[in-house]
């Protein structure tokens, strides 16, 4: 049995508990759409169901897994066929970690439109804005980069 660090992309071959990397991608650009035009009209109606829709998506990422969302479905079916198999897979865990981090900043958010808190309902939103876009353009998903971070600092 080998071990696999969750640092390091694995090949292909090893799929158990692992995810595409360009699938985190999509729906971190599908997520950085929905948070700008959360953005844009907060803090109307339609910027609260839109963040309460993304904190669901969030939800459902945390707790059954990125595999499970969504967005998830969209790109195993619709886009992943047309790029072909990925060159390597990653571990599910850290993004799962990610995504009860954006529910956390998405419920924030929520709290903040919801009791007249407009800017906590904007920081918020906006700093979940800017980790989605890092994942979307540059494939740097901050909210794996703290679990890795989190998982040192406890064997530490």
């Amino acid at each position: 049995m080998s071990t696999l660090s969750p640092t390091r992309p694995q090949p292909v071959g090893q799929a158990a508990g692992r995810v595409d990397p360009r699938g985190q991608q999509f729906a971190a650009a599908v997520t950085s759409v929905v948070l700008a035009v959360v953005l844009l009209s907060a803090p109307s109606p339609v910027a609260v169901t839109l963040l309460g829709v993304q904190a669901l998506l969030f939800a459902i990422g945390a707790g059954l897994g990125v595999r499970h969302t969504p967005h998830a479905l969209v790109f195993r079916s619709l886009i992943r066929p047309r790029l072909g198999a990925p060159k390597e897979l990653e571990d599910a865990a850290p993004p799962r970690f990610a995504q009860t981090v954006g529910l956390a900043f998405s419920v924030v958010g929520l709290a903040g439109f919801l009791t007249g808190l407009t800017a906590v309902g904007l920081v918020a939103t906006g700093l979940a804005l800017v980790a989605a876009l890092l994942n979307a353009v540059f494939g740097f998903c901050l909210g794996c980069e703290l679990y890795l971070l989190t998982k040192r600092v406890a064997r530490a």
